[in-house]
């Protein structure tokens, strides 16, 4: 089993990372929260002797949907940014019960080293765009204008 040693190998670090959807790559990204992989457990309660009751905690199912929290630097024109542009066409098209896989798409979030090596990349299958949220505005404040972007998935998995 391959172990892990800082004195042979530098951590992977949590600051060079992109958006690439349908293998395009797609937006600058500030952050990224919701990389998690998760298995679902049950609770089994049974009776024992004595009437003492034993509880175990065993494994269920995958837990394969779930939301990716994107933040980046707001594009200056929404009209013509390929992430403003899937979400309002599926805002004012819907989506088709007959061929729902056309909105959805599949993208990774991809690491990379100093070097610009990919090190790591998290793959996601099945998504759309489901929220677009403007970050507050303050005339007090000398922040970038920044928007937060959730997406839905059907599936993680990391590859790297």
């Amino acid at each position: 089993m391959p172990t892990f040693d800082l004195t042979q190998d530098d951590p992977l670090i949590a600051t060079n990372f992109f958006l690439e959807i349908d293998g395009e790559k797609m937006s600058n990204l500030t952050s990224v929260n919701g990389l998690a992989a998760e298995i679902n457990t049950v609770d089994v309660n049974e009776r024992g002797p004595n009437g003492h009751v034993y509880q175990h905690k065993v494994m269920s199912m995958a837990k394969m949907t779930g939301e990716l929290q994107l933040k980046r630097i707001a594009p200056l024109d929404s009209t013509s940014d390929p992430l403003w542009k899937w979400f309002t066409d599926l805002r004012d098209k819907g989506m088709a019960v007959v061929g729902r896989t056309k909105p959805r798409r599949n993208g990774s979030v991809v690491l990379y080293d100093s070097a610009m090596k990919e090190v790591s990349r998290w793959n996601f299958y099945n998504a759309w765009p489901s929220k677009i949220e403007a970050d507050g505005l303050d005339v007090n404040q000398a922040n970038q204008y920044s928007e937060s972007i959730t997406l839905v998935y059907e599936k993680l998995e990391r590859k790297k």
